[in-house]
């Protein structure tokens, strides 16, 4: 049984062998690898008793669900139509200067990835991105680096 096989069935002995258990182990593998693997769904599915479409189908469903690697630290800057009224590709310029990464990428030591995302939720106060679950709004580009040159001395 590999490391991944048995942190899920941890996960599921924590939470129960049900289908309203498949969002938070999904959520605690994405949590602790970074991404939710082929591997991981499959076992998933096995200790839920369900089908791996089925873990698959609901991995996808949510954009904050990664089934690809990604860095440490996910940047998701916040796309809407009043974050781009408020100069967001000036965020993601500031970001690509500092990390020359493009949205959709993902840093070369692997620490940062890069995305766009649907509405944050803080419209009145973008531009804005979150950081994992960090959230930062009212965004400038100086604002920005200094926000990621701290995570880069994590």
């Amino acid at each position: 049984m590999t490391n991944c096989e048995e942190f899920i069935s941890q996960l599921a002995n924590k939470y129960g062998r049900k289908r309203e258990s498949l969002l938070p182990i999904i959520h605690e593998v994405i949590n602790q690898y970074y991404f939710l693997s082929e591997e991981s769904m499959t076992t998933i599915a096995r200790e839920l008793d369900m089908p791996t479409a089925e873990v698959y189908g609901t991995a996808t469903f949510y954009s904050f669900f990664d089934t690809k690697p990604q860095g440490k630290y996910v940047i998701r800057v916040c796309q809407t139509i009043v974050c781009d009224m408020k100069r967001k590709e000036d965020i993601v310029d500031a970001i690509y200067e500092l990390l020359r990464i493009k949205p959709g990428e993902t840093t070369s030591d692997g620490k940062f990835s890069l995305y766009y995302t649907n509405c944050l939720g803080m419209c009145h106060e973008g531009p804005a991105m979150l950081i994992n679950d960090e959230q930062y709004a009212k965004l400038t580009p100086e604002s920005v680096k200094d926000i990621l040159v701290n995570y880069m001395k994590k």
